[in-house]
């Protein structure tokens, strides 16, 4: 007895689906490939400053990327060393020397706890300063020699990148 049109037509039907799905790899590795060049080249870009809200860093046209290096983070209220807080601002700029001394305690005990560290990075006194644009420029200086005092002779200052102006 002959198959009806529509028989036939569910009979390959069934036939088709006994050999089993086929995935095709070929465009998942190209999907792969663009992803993995996409993180690759995006993640080295990456560097990471420590932020507060209550900071303003000031503006630059400064072309070199800031290395990882020691932190020191100066707003209108407090000095953080690491995002930890060392001094008061109001009081280091009442001090009569130019040396802050809870500051240059602190820095001496990281100069010491990362002597070892600082050796095989090649990072040994670097230090990286981000101060509130508002900020006196005595606390500056005073805060640069306590720095120079531990040791920290390669002093940074983090800026906010701003887009040369083009003529």
């Amino acid at each position: 007895m002959k198959m009806s049109r529509r028989a036939a037509r569910m009979e390959r039907h069934h036939r088709r689906g006994k050999g089993g799905a086929v995935i095709q790899l070929v465009s998942l590795m190209d999907i792969f490939t663009i992803l993995v060049f996409f993180l690759l080249v995006n993640s080295s870009s990456v560097q990471t400053v420590p932020s507060t809200k209550t900071l303003k860093l000031p503006a630059s046209t400064a072309e070199r990327t800031p290395k990882e290096t020691v932190a020191i983070l100066v707003n209108n209220a407090d000095i953080l060393v690491q995002g930890r807080k060392v001094a008061d601002t109001g009081d280091a700029l009442r001090l009569e020397s130019d040396v802050i001394p809870d500051l240059l305690t602190e820095l001496n005990y990281l100069s010491r706890r990362n002597r070892q560290t600082a050796a095989d990075t090649g990072a040994a006194g670097n230090i990286t300063i981000m101060g509130d644009k508002e900020i006196p420029y005595l606390l500056l200086k005073k805060i640069m020699i306590t720095c120079t005092k531990a040791n920290f002779t390669d002093i940074a200052l983090a800026v906010m990148h701003k887009q040369p102006k083009v003529e």
